[in-house]
């Protein structure tokens, strides 16, 4: 095989080599030729007529251009090769080495030095000596009644009073001020529909309790809503933007209220929810609410349990990787211009995140854990029939559905997202068997405490 003896491999340690890559004539020659003649077909250059260029013209002019185009392209290609033919563990891509200088003019045979990292040798096995907690999250007596109490009113009777009382829904033009108290002129303005029960500050909710149309105040929104995602959303602008606002102040002037009435909890309200002759009474209802409640609460419970394996196997498994070779290699690669003294206040993540990357694969490997082109095909089949289902629309045809799955997965990051799904479904089965599983009952509240500590 000519293209091995053209790549010579030095091994510097367990994790770093050489690649000296060397490219002769008979490599290039006959590509940069017809390259050329393609040029002197099409060239206009003052003085001959087309495609009448003399070659010394032509080679002059293009040659070199041609002759780096080409030798760069088979330089990617024979590097590519010989990784996947030698099955050569690269950890990042091959790096040129510093202070080569070719002489494109006057060289015939060009040696290239590349620096590559090489992947430790793992082998990972989970026994049921490992360790970790599955929190069943359940849901309390207060969730299931906020839960039950969101769909009574979303069944709810619509009214419009003259004069707001508390939980009612206040509709306001709200704008932006300065500190003089003055609208600021470019400042951020928008309408929307405030719920009380969305305020977080004790005395702000009381601005808007006996309000009517055209009052106006003035509220911190920082202060009044916790949730930053939906008050981006009232005011219209993203997070980002939420984040430097140069004043926190805005004026909130009433156009209207509207009250629900909540329905009751009754036959009619059940039938309205879960259709007829599912559910009988409150206490089946409600039983209803905490099942699905709890069903919904399973991807949490995964993502948490996902979390914790990774923490426990990159603190376990022990390895080295070539972290000078990775810290100038990022430097190297990145698009925006970075220093190595950025690389190295960021290495700490990035070492982390690769490690988990070495560990999962090998653990993919050994527990051959493989997603198929159908399987692919399959869900995202499964995921399209699911939004048809939300948006209410019928689902499509056979012939149809293939077309579209088809264009979905010619995108090549739609691609990965849906492999990246089931290698995550698929890896979670693999730490669910072989894990020794905790299970240990929580609440949501506690839940969501647990998750912001870690």
């Amino acid at each position: 095989n000519n293209l091995i003896m053209k790549i010579t491999q030095n091994n510097i340690n367990d994790l770093q080599a050489e690649l000296v890559v060397v490219i002769t004539p008979e490599d290039y020659q006959e590509k940069v030729d017809k390259e050329l003649k393609n040029y002197r077909k099409n060239a206009e250059i003052p003085g001959f007529r087309k495609g009448k260029v003399p070659m010394s013209v032509i080679n002059k002019k293009y040659r070199v251009s041609v002759l780096v185009d080409q030798v760069n392209k088979l330089l990617q290609e024979d590097l590519y090769k010989y990784i996947s033919s030698e099955k050569v563990k690269v950890l990042g891509s091959p790096m040129p080495k510093d202070s080569q200088q070719v002489d494109w003019e006057n060289t015939s045979t060009f040696t290239f030095e590349f620096e590559i990292g090489l992947s430790p040798d793992l082998d990972v096995k989970i026994t049921k000596k490992d360790k970790v907690m599955y929190y069943q999250i359940q849901a309390d007596k207060k969730l299931i009644d906020n839960y039950a109490d969101d769909i009574a009113k979303r069944y709810g009777a619509m009214s419009k009073p003259e004069i707001s009382e508390e939980g009612d829904l206040v509709f306001c033009e709200i704008v932006q001020i300065d500190v003089d108290g003055n609208v600021m002129e470019n400042g951020v303005r928008n309408e929307a529909t405030v719920s009380m029960d969305f305020i977080s500050d004790k005395k702000i909710k009381k601005q808007f309790i006996g309000v009517t149309e055209g009052d106006s105040f003035i509220v911190n929104v920082m202060k009044a809503f916790s949730n930053h995602t939906d008050l981006s959303s009232m005011l219209n602008i993203t997070h980002d933007q939420l984040h430097d606002l140069s004043s926190e102040d805005f004026q909130f002037t009433v156009k209207n209220v509207s009250r629900i009435k909540p329905s009751e909890m009754n036959l009619e309200l059940f039938e309205k929810v879960y259709g007829k002759d599912s559910v009988k009474t409150e206490k089946e209802f409600k039983a209803k609410i905490k099942d699905e409640a709890e069903r919904s609460f399973v991807p949490e419970s995964d993502r948490m349990l996902k979390n914790d394996v990774v923490t426990y196997l990159i603190d376990k498994i022990k390895f080295d990787i070539p972290d000078e070779f990775l810290k100038r290699w990022l430097v190297h690669t990145s698009e925006k211009k970075v220093t190595f003294e950025q690389i190295e206040s960021e290495y700490d993540m990035y070492s982390k995140s690769l490690r988990w990357q070495l560990i999962e694969n090998n653990i993919l490997e050994n527990y051959n854990v493989k997603v198929s082109t159908e399987e692919v095909e399959n869900h995202t089949k499964s995921l399209i029939t699911l939004q048809m289902q939300q948006y209410g629309q019928p689902v499509p045809q056979e012939d149809k559905m293939n077309e579209i799955v088809a264009s979905i997965l010619k995108k090549e990051d739609e691609r990965k997202k849906i492999y990246d799904q089931l290698y995550d479904v698929k890896s979670l089965e693999v730490y669910k068997e072989n894990f020794k599983l905790t299970e240990k009952p929580i609440s949501y509240d506690d839940f969501v405490k647990l998750a912001s500590e870690k």
